[in-house]
């Protein structure tokens, strides 16, 4: 059995969607401790942001009319879309950036797209697939709070992975990441260690579903 994870963190060291994203990971592992992971890191090996474009109009020429750019672009969609055909589970960490999607997970999505078998009504080749989504926010989203749907992301991201692509998805959510880094936080470092706490155990219940 194979895992496929994806980051798309800008960060390295530090980084919250990494952290419980290796919760599930490590539940995983656990059971296929010599089974084969597939890293794909695109928030700091970032892919051309004119691929999507390039591999999208190869689609409407004979490969023999394809540009260079055209050509590797091409490659490179059918490259990442074998990745994800490959691996038996998806692991997904993504973090919230300035209220919406990251780009780097857009232009990865894009570019997949572009690949003919994955194109908007094609077989859903990846259905059924067991995943797990992690998303992190730095503040507070949720009803009641002041920037409650502000988080344009999770519902996108839910709907390419979960309705477009029909993998069998889970989705571990954490908040308040920023707490101790943004003064104004500070009041929530209670509540930030318990929905800390919160998203560990559903890591480790999620990671578990992948096996």
């Amino acid at each position: 059995m194979s895992l496929f994870r994806l980051d798309a963190s800008i960060r390295v060291e530090g980084s919250h969607s990494r952290e419980v994203a290796d919760i599930v990971e490590s539940e995983w592992r656990a059971a296929h401790p010599d089974d084969r992971i597939v890293r794909r890191h695109i928030g700091t090996d970032v892919l051309p942001a004119t691929a999507w474009a390039d591999a999208n109009m190869a689609k409407y020429l004979p490969p023999d009319k394809w540009s260079g750019a055209q050509r590797s672009a091409a490659a490179l969609a059918a490259r990442l879309t074998d990745e994800l055909v490959s691996a038996d589970a998806l692991l997904f960490a993504v973090p919230l950036y300035n209220y919406g999607v990251s780009q780097h997970f857009k232009t990865w999505v894009d570019t997949v797209l572009a690949d003919p078998r994955m194109a908007p009504g094609a077989p859903p080749l990846l259905a059924g697939k067991p995943a797990v989504l992690v998303t992190v926010r730095g503040g507070a989203y949720g009803p009641g709070t002041p920037r409650a749907g502000w988080d344009h992301a999770t519902p996108w991201m839910r709907r390419i992975l979960g309705e477009l692509w029909e993998l069998d998805l889970r989705v571990v959510e954490r908040e308040l990441t920023l707490v101790g880094v943004v003064p104004d936080l500070d009041q929530f470092t209670e509540l930030a260690a318990e929905l800390g706490a919160r998203a560990a155990d559903l890591a480790r219940s999620h990671g578990r579903a992948l096996r």
